[in-house]
């Protein structure tokens, strides 16, 4: 079957008017360079204007869903003297990003396969039903790198689990088991990996078979929180995060990971 939207990063498969959207960079675990951030700036809008799309897959190719910011790249932007003035990336990108996904009115349906960290999981929890394997773990370790978790952990957990839960999870960067995400509301259903997908279809199916303008439009009306939330949260938690980039924290967190060993923090 024919790649539908010729991603390099992401692959995109169309049937039945669902669109199954892999993220696919398996020898990385799905982690995100700058092409696939990029490309996923670029996937939801695609998404949002394809009017032969009713519902959305999400899920990652391999073992995991995606692991958060690709270390190899945070590698080369400290190499080459820090990052780029201003944080373009961050405040324009990110943002940019995070209001692609919610333009998008079909509803989008997450498969978490494997791990979903960082702006993984990210991802996956602005998707409007999780399905979740029972080996995978979720959570959003931006503290363990030295930085901020800018990019949707204070604007998703605290609606999710609750404002208490949400600040011991982002402020200790502790994965959650799918269990216990189960438990706590955090995703919809947790499944053995090999049920996942089909699972995942299954429902797929049945929001494809189902009143499109009413299923949209119900999606757009609990989804209003959730833009406001972004509307007042989201710059100001990747301004934070751009500054924690430039702390000695940060570079702690990169050098301890190159080298396999854990960071010391506080030493700057």
């Amino acid at each position: 079957m024919a790649d539908r939207y010729g991603f390099t990063t992401i692959s995109t498969e169309l049937e039945d008017r669902i669109l199954v959207v892999k993220l696919n960079r398996p020898d990385r675990l799905n982690a995100l360079n700058k092409v696939m951030h990029d490309e996923l700036g670029e996937l939801y809008g695609r998404i949002e204007r394809d009017a032969d799309v009713d519902v959305v897959v999400l899920t990652g190719e391999g073992k995991a869903f995606c692991v958060g910011a690709d270390f190899d790249q945070m590698e080369e932007n400290l190499a080459r003297g820090g990052y780029e003035d201003g944080h373009p990336d961050l405040m324009y990108g990110s943002v940019r990003m995070a209001r692609s996904i919610l333009a998008v009115s079909q509803p989008m349906i997450a498969a978490v396969n494997g791990h979903a960290i960082g702006l993984g999981a990210t991802l996956a929890l602005f998707c409007d039903v999780v399905y979740m394997a029972e080996t995978a773990r979720i959570g959003d370790p931006h503290v363990k790198a030295g930085i901020v978790a800018g990019d949707g952990g204070p604007v998703l957990w605290p609606m999710l689990v609750g404002m208490n839960r949400a600040k011991e999870y982002l402020m200790t960067g502790d994965l959650v088991t799918a269990q216990e995400a189960d438990r706590i509301g955090l995703v919809n259903h947790v499944l053995p990996g090999d049920e996942l997908l089909d699972a995942a279809m299954a429902m797929a199916r049945k929001l494809a078979a189902g009143a499109q303008i009413a299923i949209r439009f119900n999606k757009r009306l609990v989804n209003k929180e959730l833009e406001e939330r972004v509307n007042k949260v989201y710059d100001l938690a990747l301004a934070l995060e751009g500054l924690t980039f430039e702390t000695a924290d940060h570079r702690e967190a990169v050098q301890a990971f190159l080298e396999k060993r854990e960071p010391v923090f506080g030493q700057g």
